[in-house]
């Protein structure tokens, strides 16, 4: 079979106006957060699940690098596909992960619904709203990754 090189641009690069002016929507996405009680660690708890789903290797890389580097532990985040089978996450942390998760897949409305509720229980309307543009941001970044194929590099030893 023929193999198939693929060469694809750096879109950031290609029209670093639009990548600031995303950047700039991540950085007032996380002071929303911040302002709203959601804890860096959960921040960076939902934008590795959003990355898990869309399967963005190059976010995944960054956000486990730095859940890892503010305390989050290997444990919680190698079980997080699986937050809702464990103890391992509060009722704030599993609130805002239904969210994300629901953001991110768009399933039916019922299902949005349900997960918006079950969020509801543990989550202010600002950290509803908080959460909700962190996952919007993660998505975009997500796609911009893997639209332009940025690639994980060995870590250094």
């Amino acid at each position: 079979m023929e193999q198939v090189t693929r060469e694809r641009i750096f879109i950031d690069k290609q029209h670093p106006a639009a990548y600031r002016a995303l950047n700039g929507l991540g950085l007032k996405a996380r002071e929303a957060a911040d302002a709203a009680g959601i804890d860096r660690i959960l921040t960076e708890l939902i934008n590795i699940r959003v990355s898990q789903i869309n399967g963005c290797a190059y976010c995944l890389d960054m956000h486990v690098a730095d859940a890892l580097a503010i305390g989050e532990t290997i444990q919680r985040i190698a079980v997080l596909p699986a937050w809702r089978d464990t103890q391992l996450f509060t009722a704030q942390e599993q609130g805002a992960l239904a969210l994300a998760e629901s953001l991110t897949e768009l399933p039916d409305h019922d299902s949005q619904d349900r997960a918006y509720a079950f969020a509801r229980k543990s989550l202010t309307e600002d950290q509803l709203s908080a959460v909700s543009w962190i996952t919007l941001t993660m998505n975009a970044f997500n796609r911009l990754s893997i639209i332009s194929e940025h690639p994980v590099r060995p870590a250094k030893s």
